[in-house]
């Protein structure tokens, strides 16, 4: 019979370091991106220069070590800054879960020294954004449809293929691009490689036109002849699919934060204009409808944060984490799709004009149930994962 674990400890409060971060965040996310949100998602503007800022406060090197120019953090530290830049801008959070949790993180875990030394420092100061490129036509959910082929020649690899849904496809110049090296082995033959833009053949191709998140940049990549030094394999030949499930389990907890984020300021969203929204002689937060509705907006973001906080101290324990980040990921962003409907609703009309903020929320929160492991996805990881618990206890 499966013995339930032992709770050995438990803790609810930041430290006074996390505090501190948290409050940069936000000072950062209500001056730098409140203004301009609504204008950047109507034209589809990439804020490089809030960008450059975030470099300069150490936001895309969090999860970087300090030896090479990060900030040397860890997993709580990037879900509380996630979570507050999406609790103004969920497109701007999405491009810094992006960077930190992909890129960046595949390069730092499974580069050489000599690859982390030449790309990480210029990363993790934002002087250059990165991209992570699994996703094509073909390979979705299942990876193993990958077509983007890499063939050795010499000191080199020769790639050819693309691919689609790639954030920062067209302003990243740095990218973690998956590729098969030996076709027979499927999944297990499929291999990592850190490519730039200097290279001749690698450029972005189609700019997607998206519904939501559209100030983060998402585009195809084009792979034409690229000849890449064999230094720039991530590790060994076949090991890229375990790599990326490693580094999706960690980018899976950004997105998480980023659905918390994305959550609490529907929700904010919400209450601010229940207060001053009447109907009936009295505002319509005093009305017993959207109290309900609010009341249970706040319970399931707060249960969000939880649990996505939980799958972030596991992580930086040094504890297994994977189970609880597709949980976290699953829950939260599902919540954010949920409240960030309720919060229209509340609006009633004006929620479905651009000029109030609930209907970008509600825009935005979709992509979170699709984006680094569908809903459904997640729902087989768990599974799978709660099986093997139980067979082993």
């Amino acid at each position: 019979m499966h013995e339930p674990a032992v709770l050995e400890s438990l803790e609810f409060s930041f430290t006074d370091d996390q505090n501190a971060i948290r409050q940069v965040a936000r000072d950062f996310a209500e001056s730098e991106l409140k203004p301009y949100r609504l204008e950047w998602d109507e034209t589809q503007h990439f804020p490089m220069e809030a960008f450059q800022k975030m470099g300069a406060l150490g936001f895309l090197g969090t999860l970087m070590p300090t030896e090479l120019g990060g900030a040397g953090l860890g997993a709580m530290e990037n879900a509380i800054i996630i979570e507050e830049i999406a609790r103004v801008d969920p497109s701007v959070a999405l491009s810094v879960a992006a960077h930190n949790g992909l890129c960046s993180s595949h390069i730092n875990k499974f580069g050489s020294d000599a690859i982390r030394q030449k790309y990480i420092p210029a990363l993790a100061r934002g002087e250059v954004l990165g991209a992570w490129g699994l996703t094509e036509p073909s390979a979705g959910s299942d990876a193993g449809g990958t077509r983007t082929v890499a063939v050795r020649d010499g000191n080199d690899y020769i790639l050819n293929g693309s691919k689609n849904f790639i954030t920062h496809g067209t302003v990243g110049q740095t990218a973690v691009i998956m590729a098969v090296t030996n076709a027979s082995l499927g999944a297990r033959g499929i291999s990592a490689f850190v490519l730039d833009k200097s290279m001749p053949g690698f450029q972005a191709s189609k700019k997607e036109n998206k519904v939501g998140m559209r100030c983060s940049d998402t585009s195809s990549l084009s792979i034409e002849n690229v000849r890449v030094p064999k230094e720039h394999l991530l590790g060994t030949e076949g090991e890229g699919f375990v790599q990326a499930l490693q580094i999706l389990d960690g980018g899976r907890i950004s997105i998480a934060a980023l659905s918390v984020g994305t959550a609490q300021g529907a929700f904010e969203a919400a209450i601010e204009y229940a207060q001053v929204r009447e109907q009936f002689g009295k505002p319509i937060a005093q009305q017993q409808a959207t109290q309900f509705k609010l009341a249970e907006m706040a319970m399931k973001v707060e249960a969000a944060r939880m649990l996505t906080m939980k799958a972030a101290w596991l992580r930086d324990q040094g504890q297994p984490f994977g189970k609880a980040a597709s949980i976290a990921k699953l829950f939260a962003s599902e919540t954010s799709v949920w409240v960030a409907e309720e919060a229209v609703q509340i609006h009633g009309g004006y929620g479905y004009i651009k000029e109030y903020p609930v209907e970008k929320f509600w825009r935005d929160s979709k992509l979170l149930t699709i984006g680094e492991g569908t809903s459904e996805v997640q729902r087989m990881v768990i599974a799978r994962k709660t099986i093997e618990e139980y067979a082993t206890a």
